[in-house]
């Protein structure tokens, strides 16, 4: 279980997070909102790389600096940027980061397998990374998160810019990673979360508006669907808020 109680975050005088507080056991949770909400801070520090300036996070009931180098075994993050080495195939990325993890010598080749089956890249692992598509990529840094079998999955925007056929297989590799994990995906993409959270998060200028599941938040708000949930709280706020079928 994940708990955050008042956590609060600034940026010199401008509050990037104010007070926010949530409970989350397993499942996926989608945070949603538009940009600048705070959904990239909220991951940061979720992931050990903030601190905040107020409150505590904690996984089952031990803060997270108590726990130090045991939580960051628990966690698998994958960042919105695509900072990889294009010149290293999808693999020797994959044993890479799983050196930095810590993953036993021996074990490093099935894990590796393992992920790559789990993202449907196997047959592409062999390629440099650099003649991947974004959608590719994507999936490689999926699969560098859920190396070591984490209990707690962080996502940030992993559809970011891709094409509808790569967001579905993006949506399809979450859903797949489900289980006894957590799994928090951030977006502003609707479609890309509605039909495989377990309750959605919303977020805005740094506080928490509501979180519930899905059918909860569209009878509250008298909405047929999540994006017109959506668009009711964030359309004035974000000109291009995202409208999609996937």
């Amino acid at each position: 279980m994940l708990e955050l109680s008042g956590i609060s975050k600034k940026y010199k005088n401008k509050s990037a997070l104010d007070q926010v507080s949530l409970t989350l056991d397993r499942g996926i949770y989608g945070l949603l909102g538009p940009n600048g909400a705070g959904k990239s801070t909220l991951m940061n520090l979720i992931t050990g790389n903030l601190l905040p300036d107020g409150g505590t996070i904690k996984w089952n009931g031990e803060t997270l600096s108590s726990l130090g180098a045991a939580y960051r075994s628990l966690l698998g993050y994958a960042p919105q940027q695509q900072g990889m080495y294009d010149a290293f195939s999808g693999r020797r990325f994959l044993s890479y980061m799983a050196t930095l993890k810590g993953i036993a010598a021996k074990d490093m080749a099935a894990e590796t397998e393992r992920v790559l089956a789990c993202v449907n890249m196997t047959e592409a692992a062999d390629r440099p990374i650099g003649t991947y598509s974004g959608g590719m990529k994507q999936r490689i840094l999926i699969a560098q998160a859920v190396l070591g079998n984490p209990k707690l999955i962080v996502l940030d925007e992993p559809t970011a810019g891709l094409d509808p056929k790569e967001r579905v297989r993006i949506r399809e590799n979450i859903s797949a990673l489900a289980g006894d994990k957590i799994i928090l995906v951030s977006t502003h993409v609707v479609s890309d979360i509605e039909s495989v959270a377990r309750e959605i998060i919303l977020i805005r200028a740094g506080a928490i508006l509501d979180h519930a599941a899905v059918d909860e938040l569209c009878r509250k708000y008298q909405a047929s669907c999540l994006e017109e949930v959506y668009m009711k709280l964030f359309g004035e706020e974000e000109e291009h808020a995202p409208v999609d079928s996937l």
